[in-house]
């Protein structure tokens, strides 16, 4: 159990450190690069939008948070084995999928929320990987939920 607890908790310390690289992205969005000191901007190199980058800095940092929470209610859990291994895997796939999401989302005109385009432009690689990862991972997500929630009310 506690070894599936680091996993969790060291991959969800990693996914709040991504995050915080999308908040460098998401400064040099707002103020067009970054400030050396008072007045003297440099122009940074960025992708995507403020917006984009401001959902992939709390998405992520959500999705650690998220990951932390679920390695700490694991002994709480009732869950065979397997199922722990399961749930352990599945919730570190999740934070790295969506981080995935987030970055691919902003290197596609789709946004990573199709696998083709769509009204908010054309989609590549970027987006149908983003998109693809993101959609398993919310399925994924919503099962391994349920399926916990479930467990744990049963043997209150």
């Amino acid at each position: 159990m506690e070894r599936y607890q680091k996993l969790m908790i060291g991959n969800a310390f990693l996914v709040i450190a991504v995050s915080m690289l999308a908040g460098f992205m998401l400064g040099f969005g707002l103020i067009g690069g970054l400030e050396l000191y008072p007045g003297k901007i440099i122009a940074m190199p960025y992708y995507g939008t403020a917006e984009g980058w401001a959902r992939a800095h709390s998405g992520g940092l959500t999705n650690g948070l998220l990951i932390i929470a679920v390695a700490w209610s694991l002994p709480m859990i009732s869950l065979s084995n397997r199922m722990r291994s399961v749930t352990v895997w599945g919730f570190i796939y999740v934070g790295w999928a969506n981080t995935v999401f987030y970055w691919a989302g902003n290197a596609s005109g789709s946004r990573a929320l199709s696998f083709g385009d769509n009204p908010l432009g054309a989609s590549n690689l970027f987006g149908a990987v983003g998109f693809g990862m993101a959609f398993v991972g919310a399925f994924l997500i919503l099962w391994l939920l349920c399926y916990a929630a479930m467990k744990a009310l049963r043997s209150v």
